[in-house]
């Protein structure tokens, strides 16, 4: 009996370094001679300075740039806490938080969903080409450019579904609002 305890004991404590230490840090390290960028996050830089990450969204909330879906990631955007609202539909604290965001876009059309709900995660980076060009008007105003240049941007900017098929087309709200910072 005590023989089959130890070995048990041996197996355990091997397996658990094995899967628990050694193959993750060996997967790890594949993946950053691989895929460095990945890996590391896809952080962007400018001038040394880590702006943030193209897989995780940031709150922009003046006239001047694209406006990024709603979080319910903890204060916004909290990786820390990742999560969605899960709030019904008829829940009324969702009704008046999607109210106050229609009311805050004054394009008088109807609102693309994608900005005024959050996504699954809390953390969505991207938004719709449809909530990119809607935003257009009050941008070109705000920074008195042709409707026609950001329409260029909000293109070049969008990235189409994988392998042509698979998901949606989005546009990533960091990467546009650098490209519109870029733009004279």
């Amino acid at each position: 009996m005590k023989k089959q305890i130890i070995t048990a004991t041996l197996y355990t404590l091997i397996t658990a370094i094995a899967l628990g230490i050694v193959y993750p840090l060996i997967i790890t390290g594949i993946a950053h001679l691989a895929f460095p960028n990945k890996a590391n996050g896809q952080l962007i830089t400018r001038n040394n300075e880590t702006i943030g990450s193209a897989l995780i969204g940031q709150p922009f909330t003046g006239p001047t740039y694209f406006h990024s879906r709603p979080s319910a990631a903890g204060t916004g955007y909290d990786a820390a806490n990742s999560s969605g609202s899960n709030l019904a539909p008829t829940n009324k604290t969702l009704i008046d938080r999607i109210n106050t965001s229609v009311s805050t876009e004054t394009n008088n059309t109807p609102v693309p969903i994608d900005l005024v709900t959050t996504s699954a995660s809390g953390l969505d980076p991207a938004i719709t080409p449809a909530a990119a060009l809607y935003q257009i008007p009050r941008i070109a105003k705000t920074r008195h450019l042709p409707e026609q240049t950001l329409r260029q941007l909000i293109q070049a900017n969008t990235t189409q579904r994988q392998l042509g098929l698979l998901g949606e087309p989005t546009v990533n709200v960091l990467q546009l609002n650098l490209a519109l910072d870029a733009t004279k």
